[in-house]
């Protein structure tokens, strides 16, 4: 009963997981040309939204809770069930881990500087923090491939797949 609206539930919260992910990347390309302090504002203007309380923050705890759920439900289903574990530990691979290991330093030294400083670590600090939401884009875009799948090897069979109706 409850698992065609945890799939739908966890699919939609990792997709937009996914859409902040692909955003940063987006923006990779441009901000790796600016100068430290320009940077630097961007940083504590532009991502405000991304990190708690602001919704972006709240999102992905909330898709990995959601995709473990799911996990749970789905124990039955063999394959929907690996699919889904597979998809959960992307998520935790991409938080805590990446997070925490490359781009929260970033986040905690943009963040603390003091207007027009720069952390003298600064392109160290920038680099990590890209390259850290590179690998997320990555698991996370896994993890919404994993679920999807899941999904579709647990459709039913009929002989009309394929055909039109």
């Amino acid at each position: 009963m409850l698992l065609k609206p945890l799939r739908f539930t966890a699919i939609i919260l990792v997709a937009l997981l996914q859409g902040l992910a692909f955003a940063h990347l987006l923006e990779r390309p441009a901000k790796m040309q600016y100068h430290a302090a320009l940077y630097i504002e961007l940083q504590k203007t532009l991502y405000v939204q991304w990190g708690p309380p602001n919704v972006g923050g709240l999102l992905e705890p909330v898709a990995i809770f959601a995709t473990w759920a799911l996990a749970l439900v789905s124990r039955k289903y063999k394959r929907a069930l690996w699919l889904t574990c597979g998809a959960g530990i992307a998520l935790l691979v991409a938080f805590p881990i990446v997070f925490f290991w490359l781009v929260a330093p970033g986040n905690s030294a943009f963040l603390a500087a003091a207007p027009g400083t720069v952390p003298p670590n600064w392109m160290e600090l920038r680099s990590n923090w890209e390259i850290g939401h590179g690998i997320r884009f990555l698991l996370q875009l896994s993890a919404l491939v994993l679920l999807v799948l899941s999904v579709m090897f647990d459709a039913p069979k009929s002989s009309t797949d394929g055909q039109a109706a």
